[in-house]
């Protein structure tokens, strides 16, 4: 049970939106400003946090940076914007937000802007279990019919979370495990850029993964828990013009209402 005699424990929340969305087919616009019906998908991500009232609002912005600078100017003037200049992971586009959330204290919580139908129920949750749990990291996972191309959740004998892999550097037998890491997170903010200046870029991509702030918080001591969402339909990420589809219909048919 979380303290309740105990001051509440500050929230910042972070949006991953500076990549570039390649396979949408229109290089001329962030991924991220792609409507959804009536609203580009950030609109969708800054709304679910709205309600969990955070402290600090920080969207990374790359491609087309002026474009989404401008929209969440508009949009969530309540927030801020830090710039990722080279994509280069997504570990080190949360490094970017260091300035921004300078001498906060509290935890953060990682979204990805191209995840539009992810439930406000669903991240107060997650925030829940994570303060619940005492860990000084948490992800949110899934368990899903096809995990292709997910970085799966790897979990020891007594079912705690050990680490994740991301489906590039997995092993077949990896590759087997049906549950996934949504890319969503919440992270004590101390813990996350500490963790951050020492991951590396040693796979298949050559980028900084954000997920190997786990594996490192595992080899430190530090507790890590994943928890498995109810619905792996709101963890459905945007890439592709069917995956913009997919998610239509899955509005459409009031499944998450």
């Amino acid at each position: 049970m979380i303290d309740q005699s105990q001051p509440p424990v500050p929230l910042a929340v972070v949006i991953l939106a500076a990549g570039k969305g390649k396979r949408m087919g229109d290089p001329e616009r962030a991924k991220v400003l792609t409507p959804l019906f009536d609203k580009p998908l950030l609109g969708y991500v800054l709304d679910q946090a709205a309600p969990l009232a955070p402290s600090h609002v920080v969207v990374i912005i790359g491609h087309q940076r002026d474009a989404v600078r401008k929209f969440v100017s508009d949009y969530a003037p309540q927030a801020v914007c830090a710039e990722q200049v080279e994509q280069l992971g997504t570990g080190h586009a949360v490094m970017q937000t260091r300035t921004a959330l300078e001498g906060f204290d509290g935890d953060v919580l990682i979204l990805s802007g191209d995840v539009p139908l992810v439930r406000t129920s669903t991240l107060q949750h997650l925030v829940q279990q994570h303060r619940a749990s005492g860990a000084t990291a948490t992800v949110l996972s899934a368990r899903v019919p096809d995990a292709t191309g997910y970085g799966r959740i790897l979990r020891d004998g007594q079912g705690a979370l050990q680490s994740i892999i991301e489906h590039k550097d997995a092993s077949d037998e990896q590759r087997a495990i049906d549950e996934i890491n949504s890319g969503i997170y919440v992270v004590n903010a101390h813990a996350l850029f500490d963790a951050l200046s020492h991951v590396g870029n040693s796979n298949a991509q050559q980028e900084y993964y954000l997920t190997d702030i786990i594996g490192i918080f595992g080899t430190q001591g530090k507790p890590i828990s994943a928890w498995c969402g109810t619905s792996w339909e709101e963890l459905h990420g945007i890439n592709t013009p069917a995956d913009l589809q997919r998610a239509a219909d899955i509005m459409s048919s009031g499944t998450l209402a």
